[in-house]
């Protein structure tokens, strides 16, 4: 009896309006982390209010983001602007508690950026082709199918991992993106505690507002860099050596939540290329590549080295995460034959049904073995051996991609995607698969690949919002799959009408970066050419030493393979974080004041996000600004901007106060 009055006094107690001062930090034994609604609590999740505004806004940013991504390749993530939109249309319509389903919302628009990603570093790779080759064909139903069974797998694969990731790694991974976007979605909750809520606000405006600056009037240069100057031109001539980092506050916030520790190796391998393997092989290499600047032998020849390492880095952590791996085949085992044990959980760490997962992950394999026989390839073994392809290493690197998001909040999809179509090529090749034919099968197989590492990367950020937040695992898992389909058609419609509009090939043309360097690396292997294999084998034996003396592997080939001035920020955002934790001798104020930086600079990452939405849509609309301000003025402007805004994250992290009981 007294028992049962605890358990309803507890759930009598209202909500916290901020997250556990837990919520980032490992566990103690015996400590257990308390989410913002309460475990034991029903609450409004699945309505037709947030499944309606998720899948408005899945059409919408899924639009945006393609554009934006096939235009200068870079997808923004649409999982905070849709935090700050379900956020503030609660708000607005003065929804009663409205946490459970802004989560939703937030679940559902975000496929947009997963699914984008997916299919705009390799599909567009075939249009391009196509200029060269005629006889290549793609159509609508082969995206659409690609970028939804690709999706669906990644749901799929991930769910079995999800309490690993989130519950038993707490407080072990950063997670900077999910970070930054409970910190939004928990502000809503701050009727009682305004004063977290204005902080995040405030912090919000000045890095959107800042990145807004940047990116549409460029009044200060958006990457600081020394070939500005004319002693860094002739430097970078000579010996190749080159200095630049991003100047944007989204960045900033971002290296300040991944911390130091991770921020440094990133940063070192990203320095080992740009400061050691391009300098040698633009010195002491061939002519040809001598007459190449720092980005162009980046790009072609020194990135490929990364390509590589993350390729064994992925195998390396595929070895380590074989218990996990093996757990999770385990449990969906002893579901079989013991019955499933949903009523004993909470509905806190409530799960589809593993049953259901396997039955679920049957039927889409199969319809994935029917598409690739019928739609794609027409030789039902060469299709099997397509199938085998994209099953087994969309289900291996899935703890990959997962690991990544955590870490860092990037996921390096483009390059384990390169690694995938260059070994399933040979493998194409070998089986007779080539020529054109085997180009359209190798990027439409490489569509569903890159589109399932994306959502299983996507996946693992919503179920930490879910977790730190208290939603249930098994609405979010559910309505996922809805807000992929309707993201898969929306894309593959935005993919056709801009190759009709604009195309990807000749004079104004959309870039697509990362589906030209697709396209760069599956013609030769279809077509007769060389592939750089030594460059590849020489990153997976560089991730192999890392390995054996301790350095995360990944974190340093994701440095290698990102360029330096997106990395040069991570490391100075983790200096302002180190320098935030010691900034007093006293461990409750410094942990204080470290909160509330992660709080400022997850305002940061918030207010870029959604600001550079703005800032795509105003460079849609054809809005162009003619800046009358000369190069090394604006890279003048751009320091002094930048260690302003390093100023104020210092200095409004170490001005938090602390409450003395």
């Amino acid at each position: 009896m007294q028992e049962n009055q605890n358990v309803e006094g507890r759930i009598q107690d209202v909500d916290p309006t901020e997250l556990s001062e837990n919520a980032f930090r490992e566990l103690a034994d015996g400590e257990e982390y308390r989410p913002v609604m309460h475990p034991e609590r029903k609450y409004q999740e699945a309505t037709p209010y947030s499944v309606g505004l998720g899948l408005l806004l899945a059409v919408v940013f899924s639009a945006a983001a393609a554009y934006l991504g096939l235009k200068v390749g870079q997808v923004f993530e649409a999982a905070i602007p849709i935090a700050i939109i379900a956020v503030g249309l609660s708000g607005a319509l003065k929804k009663n508690n409205p946490l459970g389903q802004n989560v939703i919302i937030q679940s559902i628009g975000a496929c947009s950026g997963v699914i984008v990603a997916g299919a705009i570093f390799t599909l567009p790779a075939l249009y391009i082709l196509q200029a060269k080759y005629p006889e290549i064909t793609v159509n609508f139903l082969q995206i659409f199918l690609s970028s939804l069974l690709g999706g669906v797998l990644g749901i799929l694969f991930f769910i079995p991992f999800r309490k690993y990731f989130v519950k038993d790694m707490h407080g072990k991974y950063p997670f900077p993106e999910a970070t930054a976007t409970t910190q939004v979605l928990v502000s809503a909750q701050a009727k009682g505690n305004g004063g977290q809520a204005k902080t995040l606000i405030i912090a919000s405006l000045i890095g959107g507002v800042y990145d807004y600056i940047v990116a549409t009037f460029g009044w200060w240069a958006e990457t600081i860099t020394s070939t500005a100057s004319a002693w860094g031109t002739a430097l970078a001539e000579k010996t190749k050596l080159v200095f630049s980092c991003n100047s944007g506050a989204a960045l900033l916030g971002l290296g300040y939540i991944v911390g130091l520790k991770y921020a440094f190796v990133i940063f070192a391998g990203s320095i080992f290329v740009w400061w050691v393997i391009i300098p040698l092989m633009g010195t002491y290499g061939d002519p040809a590549i001598a007459a190449m600047s720092p980005n162009a032998i980046f790009s072609d020849y020194a990135r490929l080295i990364g390509i590589g390492g993350i390729a064994m880095a992925g195998v390396i952590g595929i070895v380590k995460s074989w218990p996990i791996i093996r757990q999770a085949v385990g449990l969906a085992g002893r579901e079989f034959k013991g019955g499933d044990s949903a009523a004993k959980q909470v509905r806190w760490q409530l799960d589809i049904s593993m049953k259901h997962i396997v039955f679920f992950i049957a039927l889409a394999l199969i319809v994935v073995l029917v598409f690739f026989w019928l739609g794609v390839i027409n030789t039902f073994w060469q299709a099997l051996v397509a199938w085998i392809v994209v099953a087994v290493i969309s289900f291996l690197f899935t703890t990959v991609a997962a690991n990544a998001i955590a870490i860092v909040g990037s996921n390096p999809v483009s390059g384990m995607t390169l690694m995938t179509l260059i070994v399933a090529s040979a493998i194409f090749v070998a089986i007779g698969l080539s020529g054109t034919s085997g180009i359209v099968a190798a990027m439409i197989i490489g569509g569903v690949v890159c589109t399932a590492l994306s959502m299983a990367g996507g996946f693992v950020t919503d179920l930490k919002i879910g977790y730190w937040l208290g939603s249930t695992p098994r609405t979010q898992e559910s309505w996922k799959f809805l807000g992929t389909l309707v993201s898969a058609a929306t894309v593959g419609g935005v993919i056709l009408v801009l190759n009709d509009v604009y195309g990807f090939t000749g004079d104004d043309a959309l870039v697509a970066p990362q589906a030209n360097a697709m396209a760069k690396v599956i013609e030769p292997l279809m077509m007769g050419g060389e592939t750089p294999w030594i460059l590849y084998m020489v990153g997976a034996i560089l991730a192999l030493i890392l390995n054996w003396l301790g350095v995360p592997a990944l974190a340093f080939c994701l440095g290698m393979f990102i360029p330096l001035p997106l990395n040069t920020p991570m490391l100075v955002g983790g200096l302002v974080s180190y320098f935030v934790a010691k900034s007093s001798k006293d461990k409750e104020t410094s942990n204080s004041r470290h909160e509330r930086g992660t709080l400022i600079a997850s305002g940061l990452i918030a207010g870029g996000a959604l600001f550079g939405v703005f800032a795509a849509l105003t460079r849609f609309l054809g809005y162009e600004y003619a800046n009358p301000l000369s190069g090394t003025t604006t890279q003048v402007l751009a320091i002094v901007a930048y260690a302003l805004l390093i100023v104020y994250l210092y200095r409004s992290s170490v001005g938090a106060k602390i409450q003395k009981d």
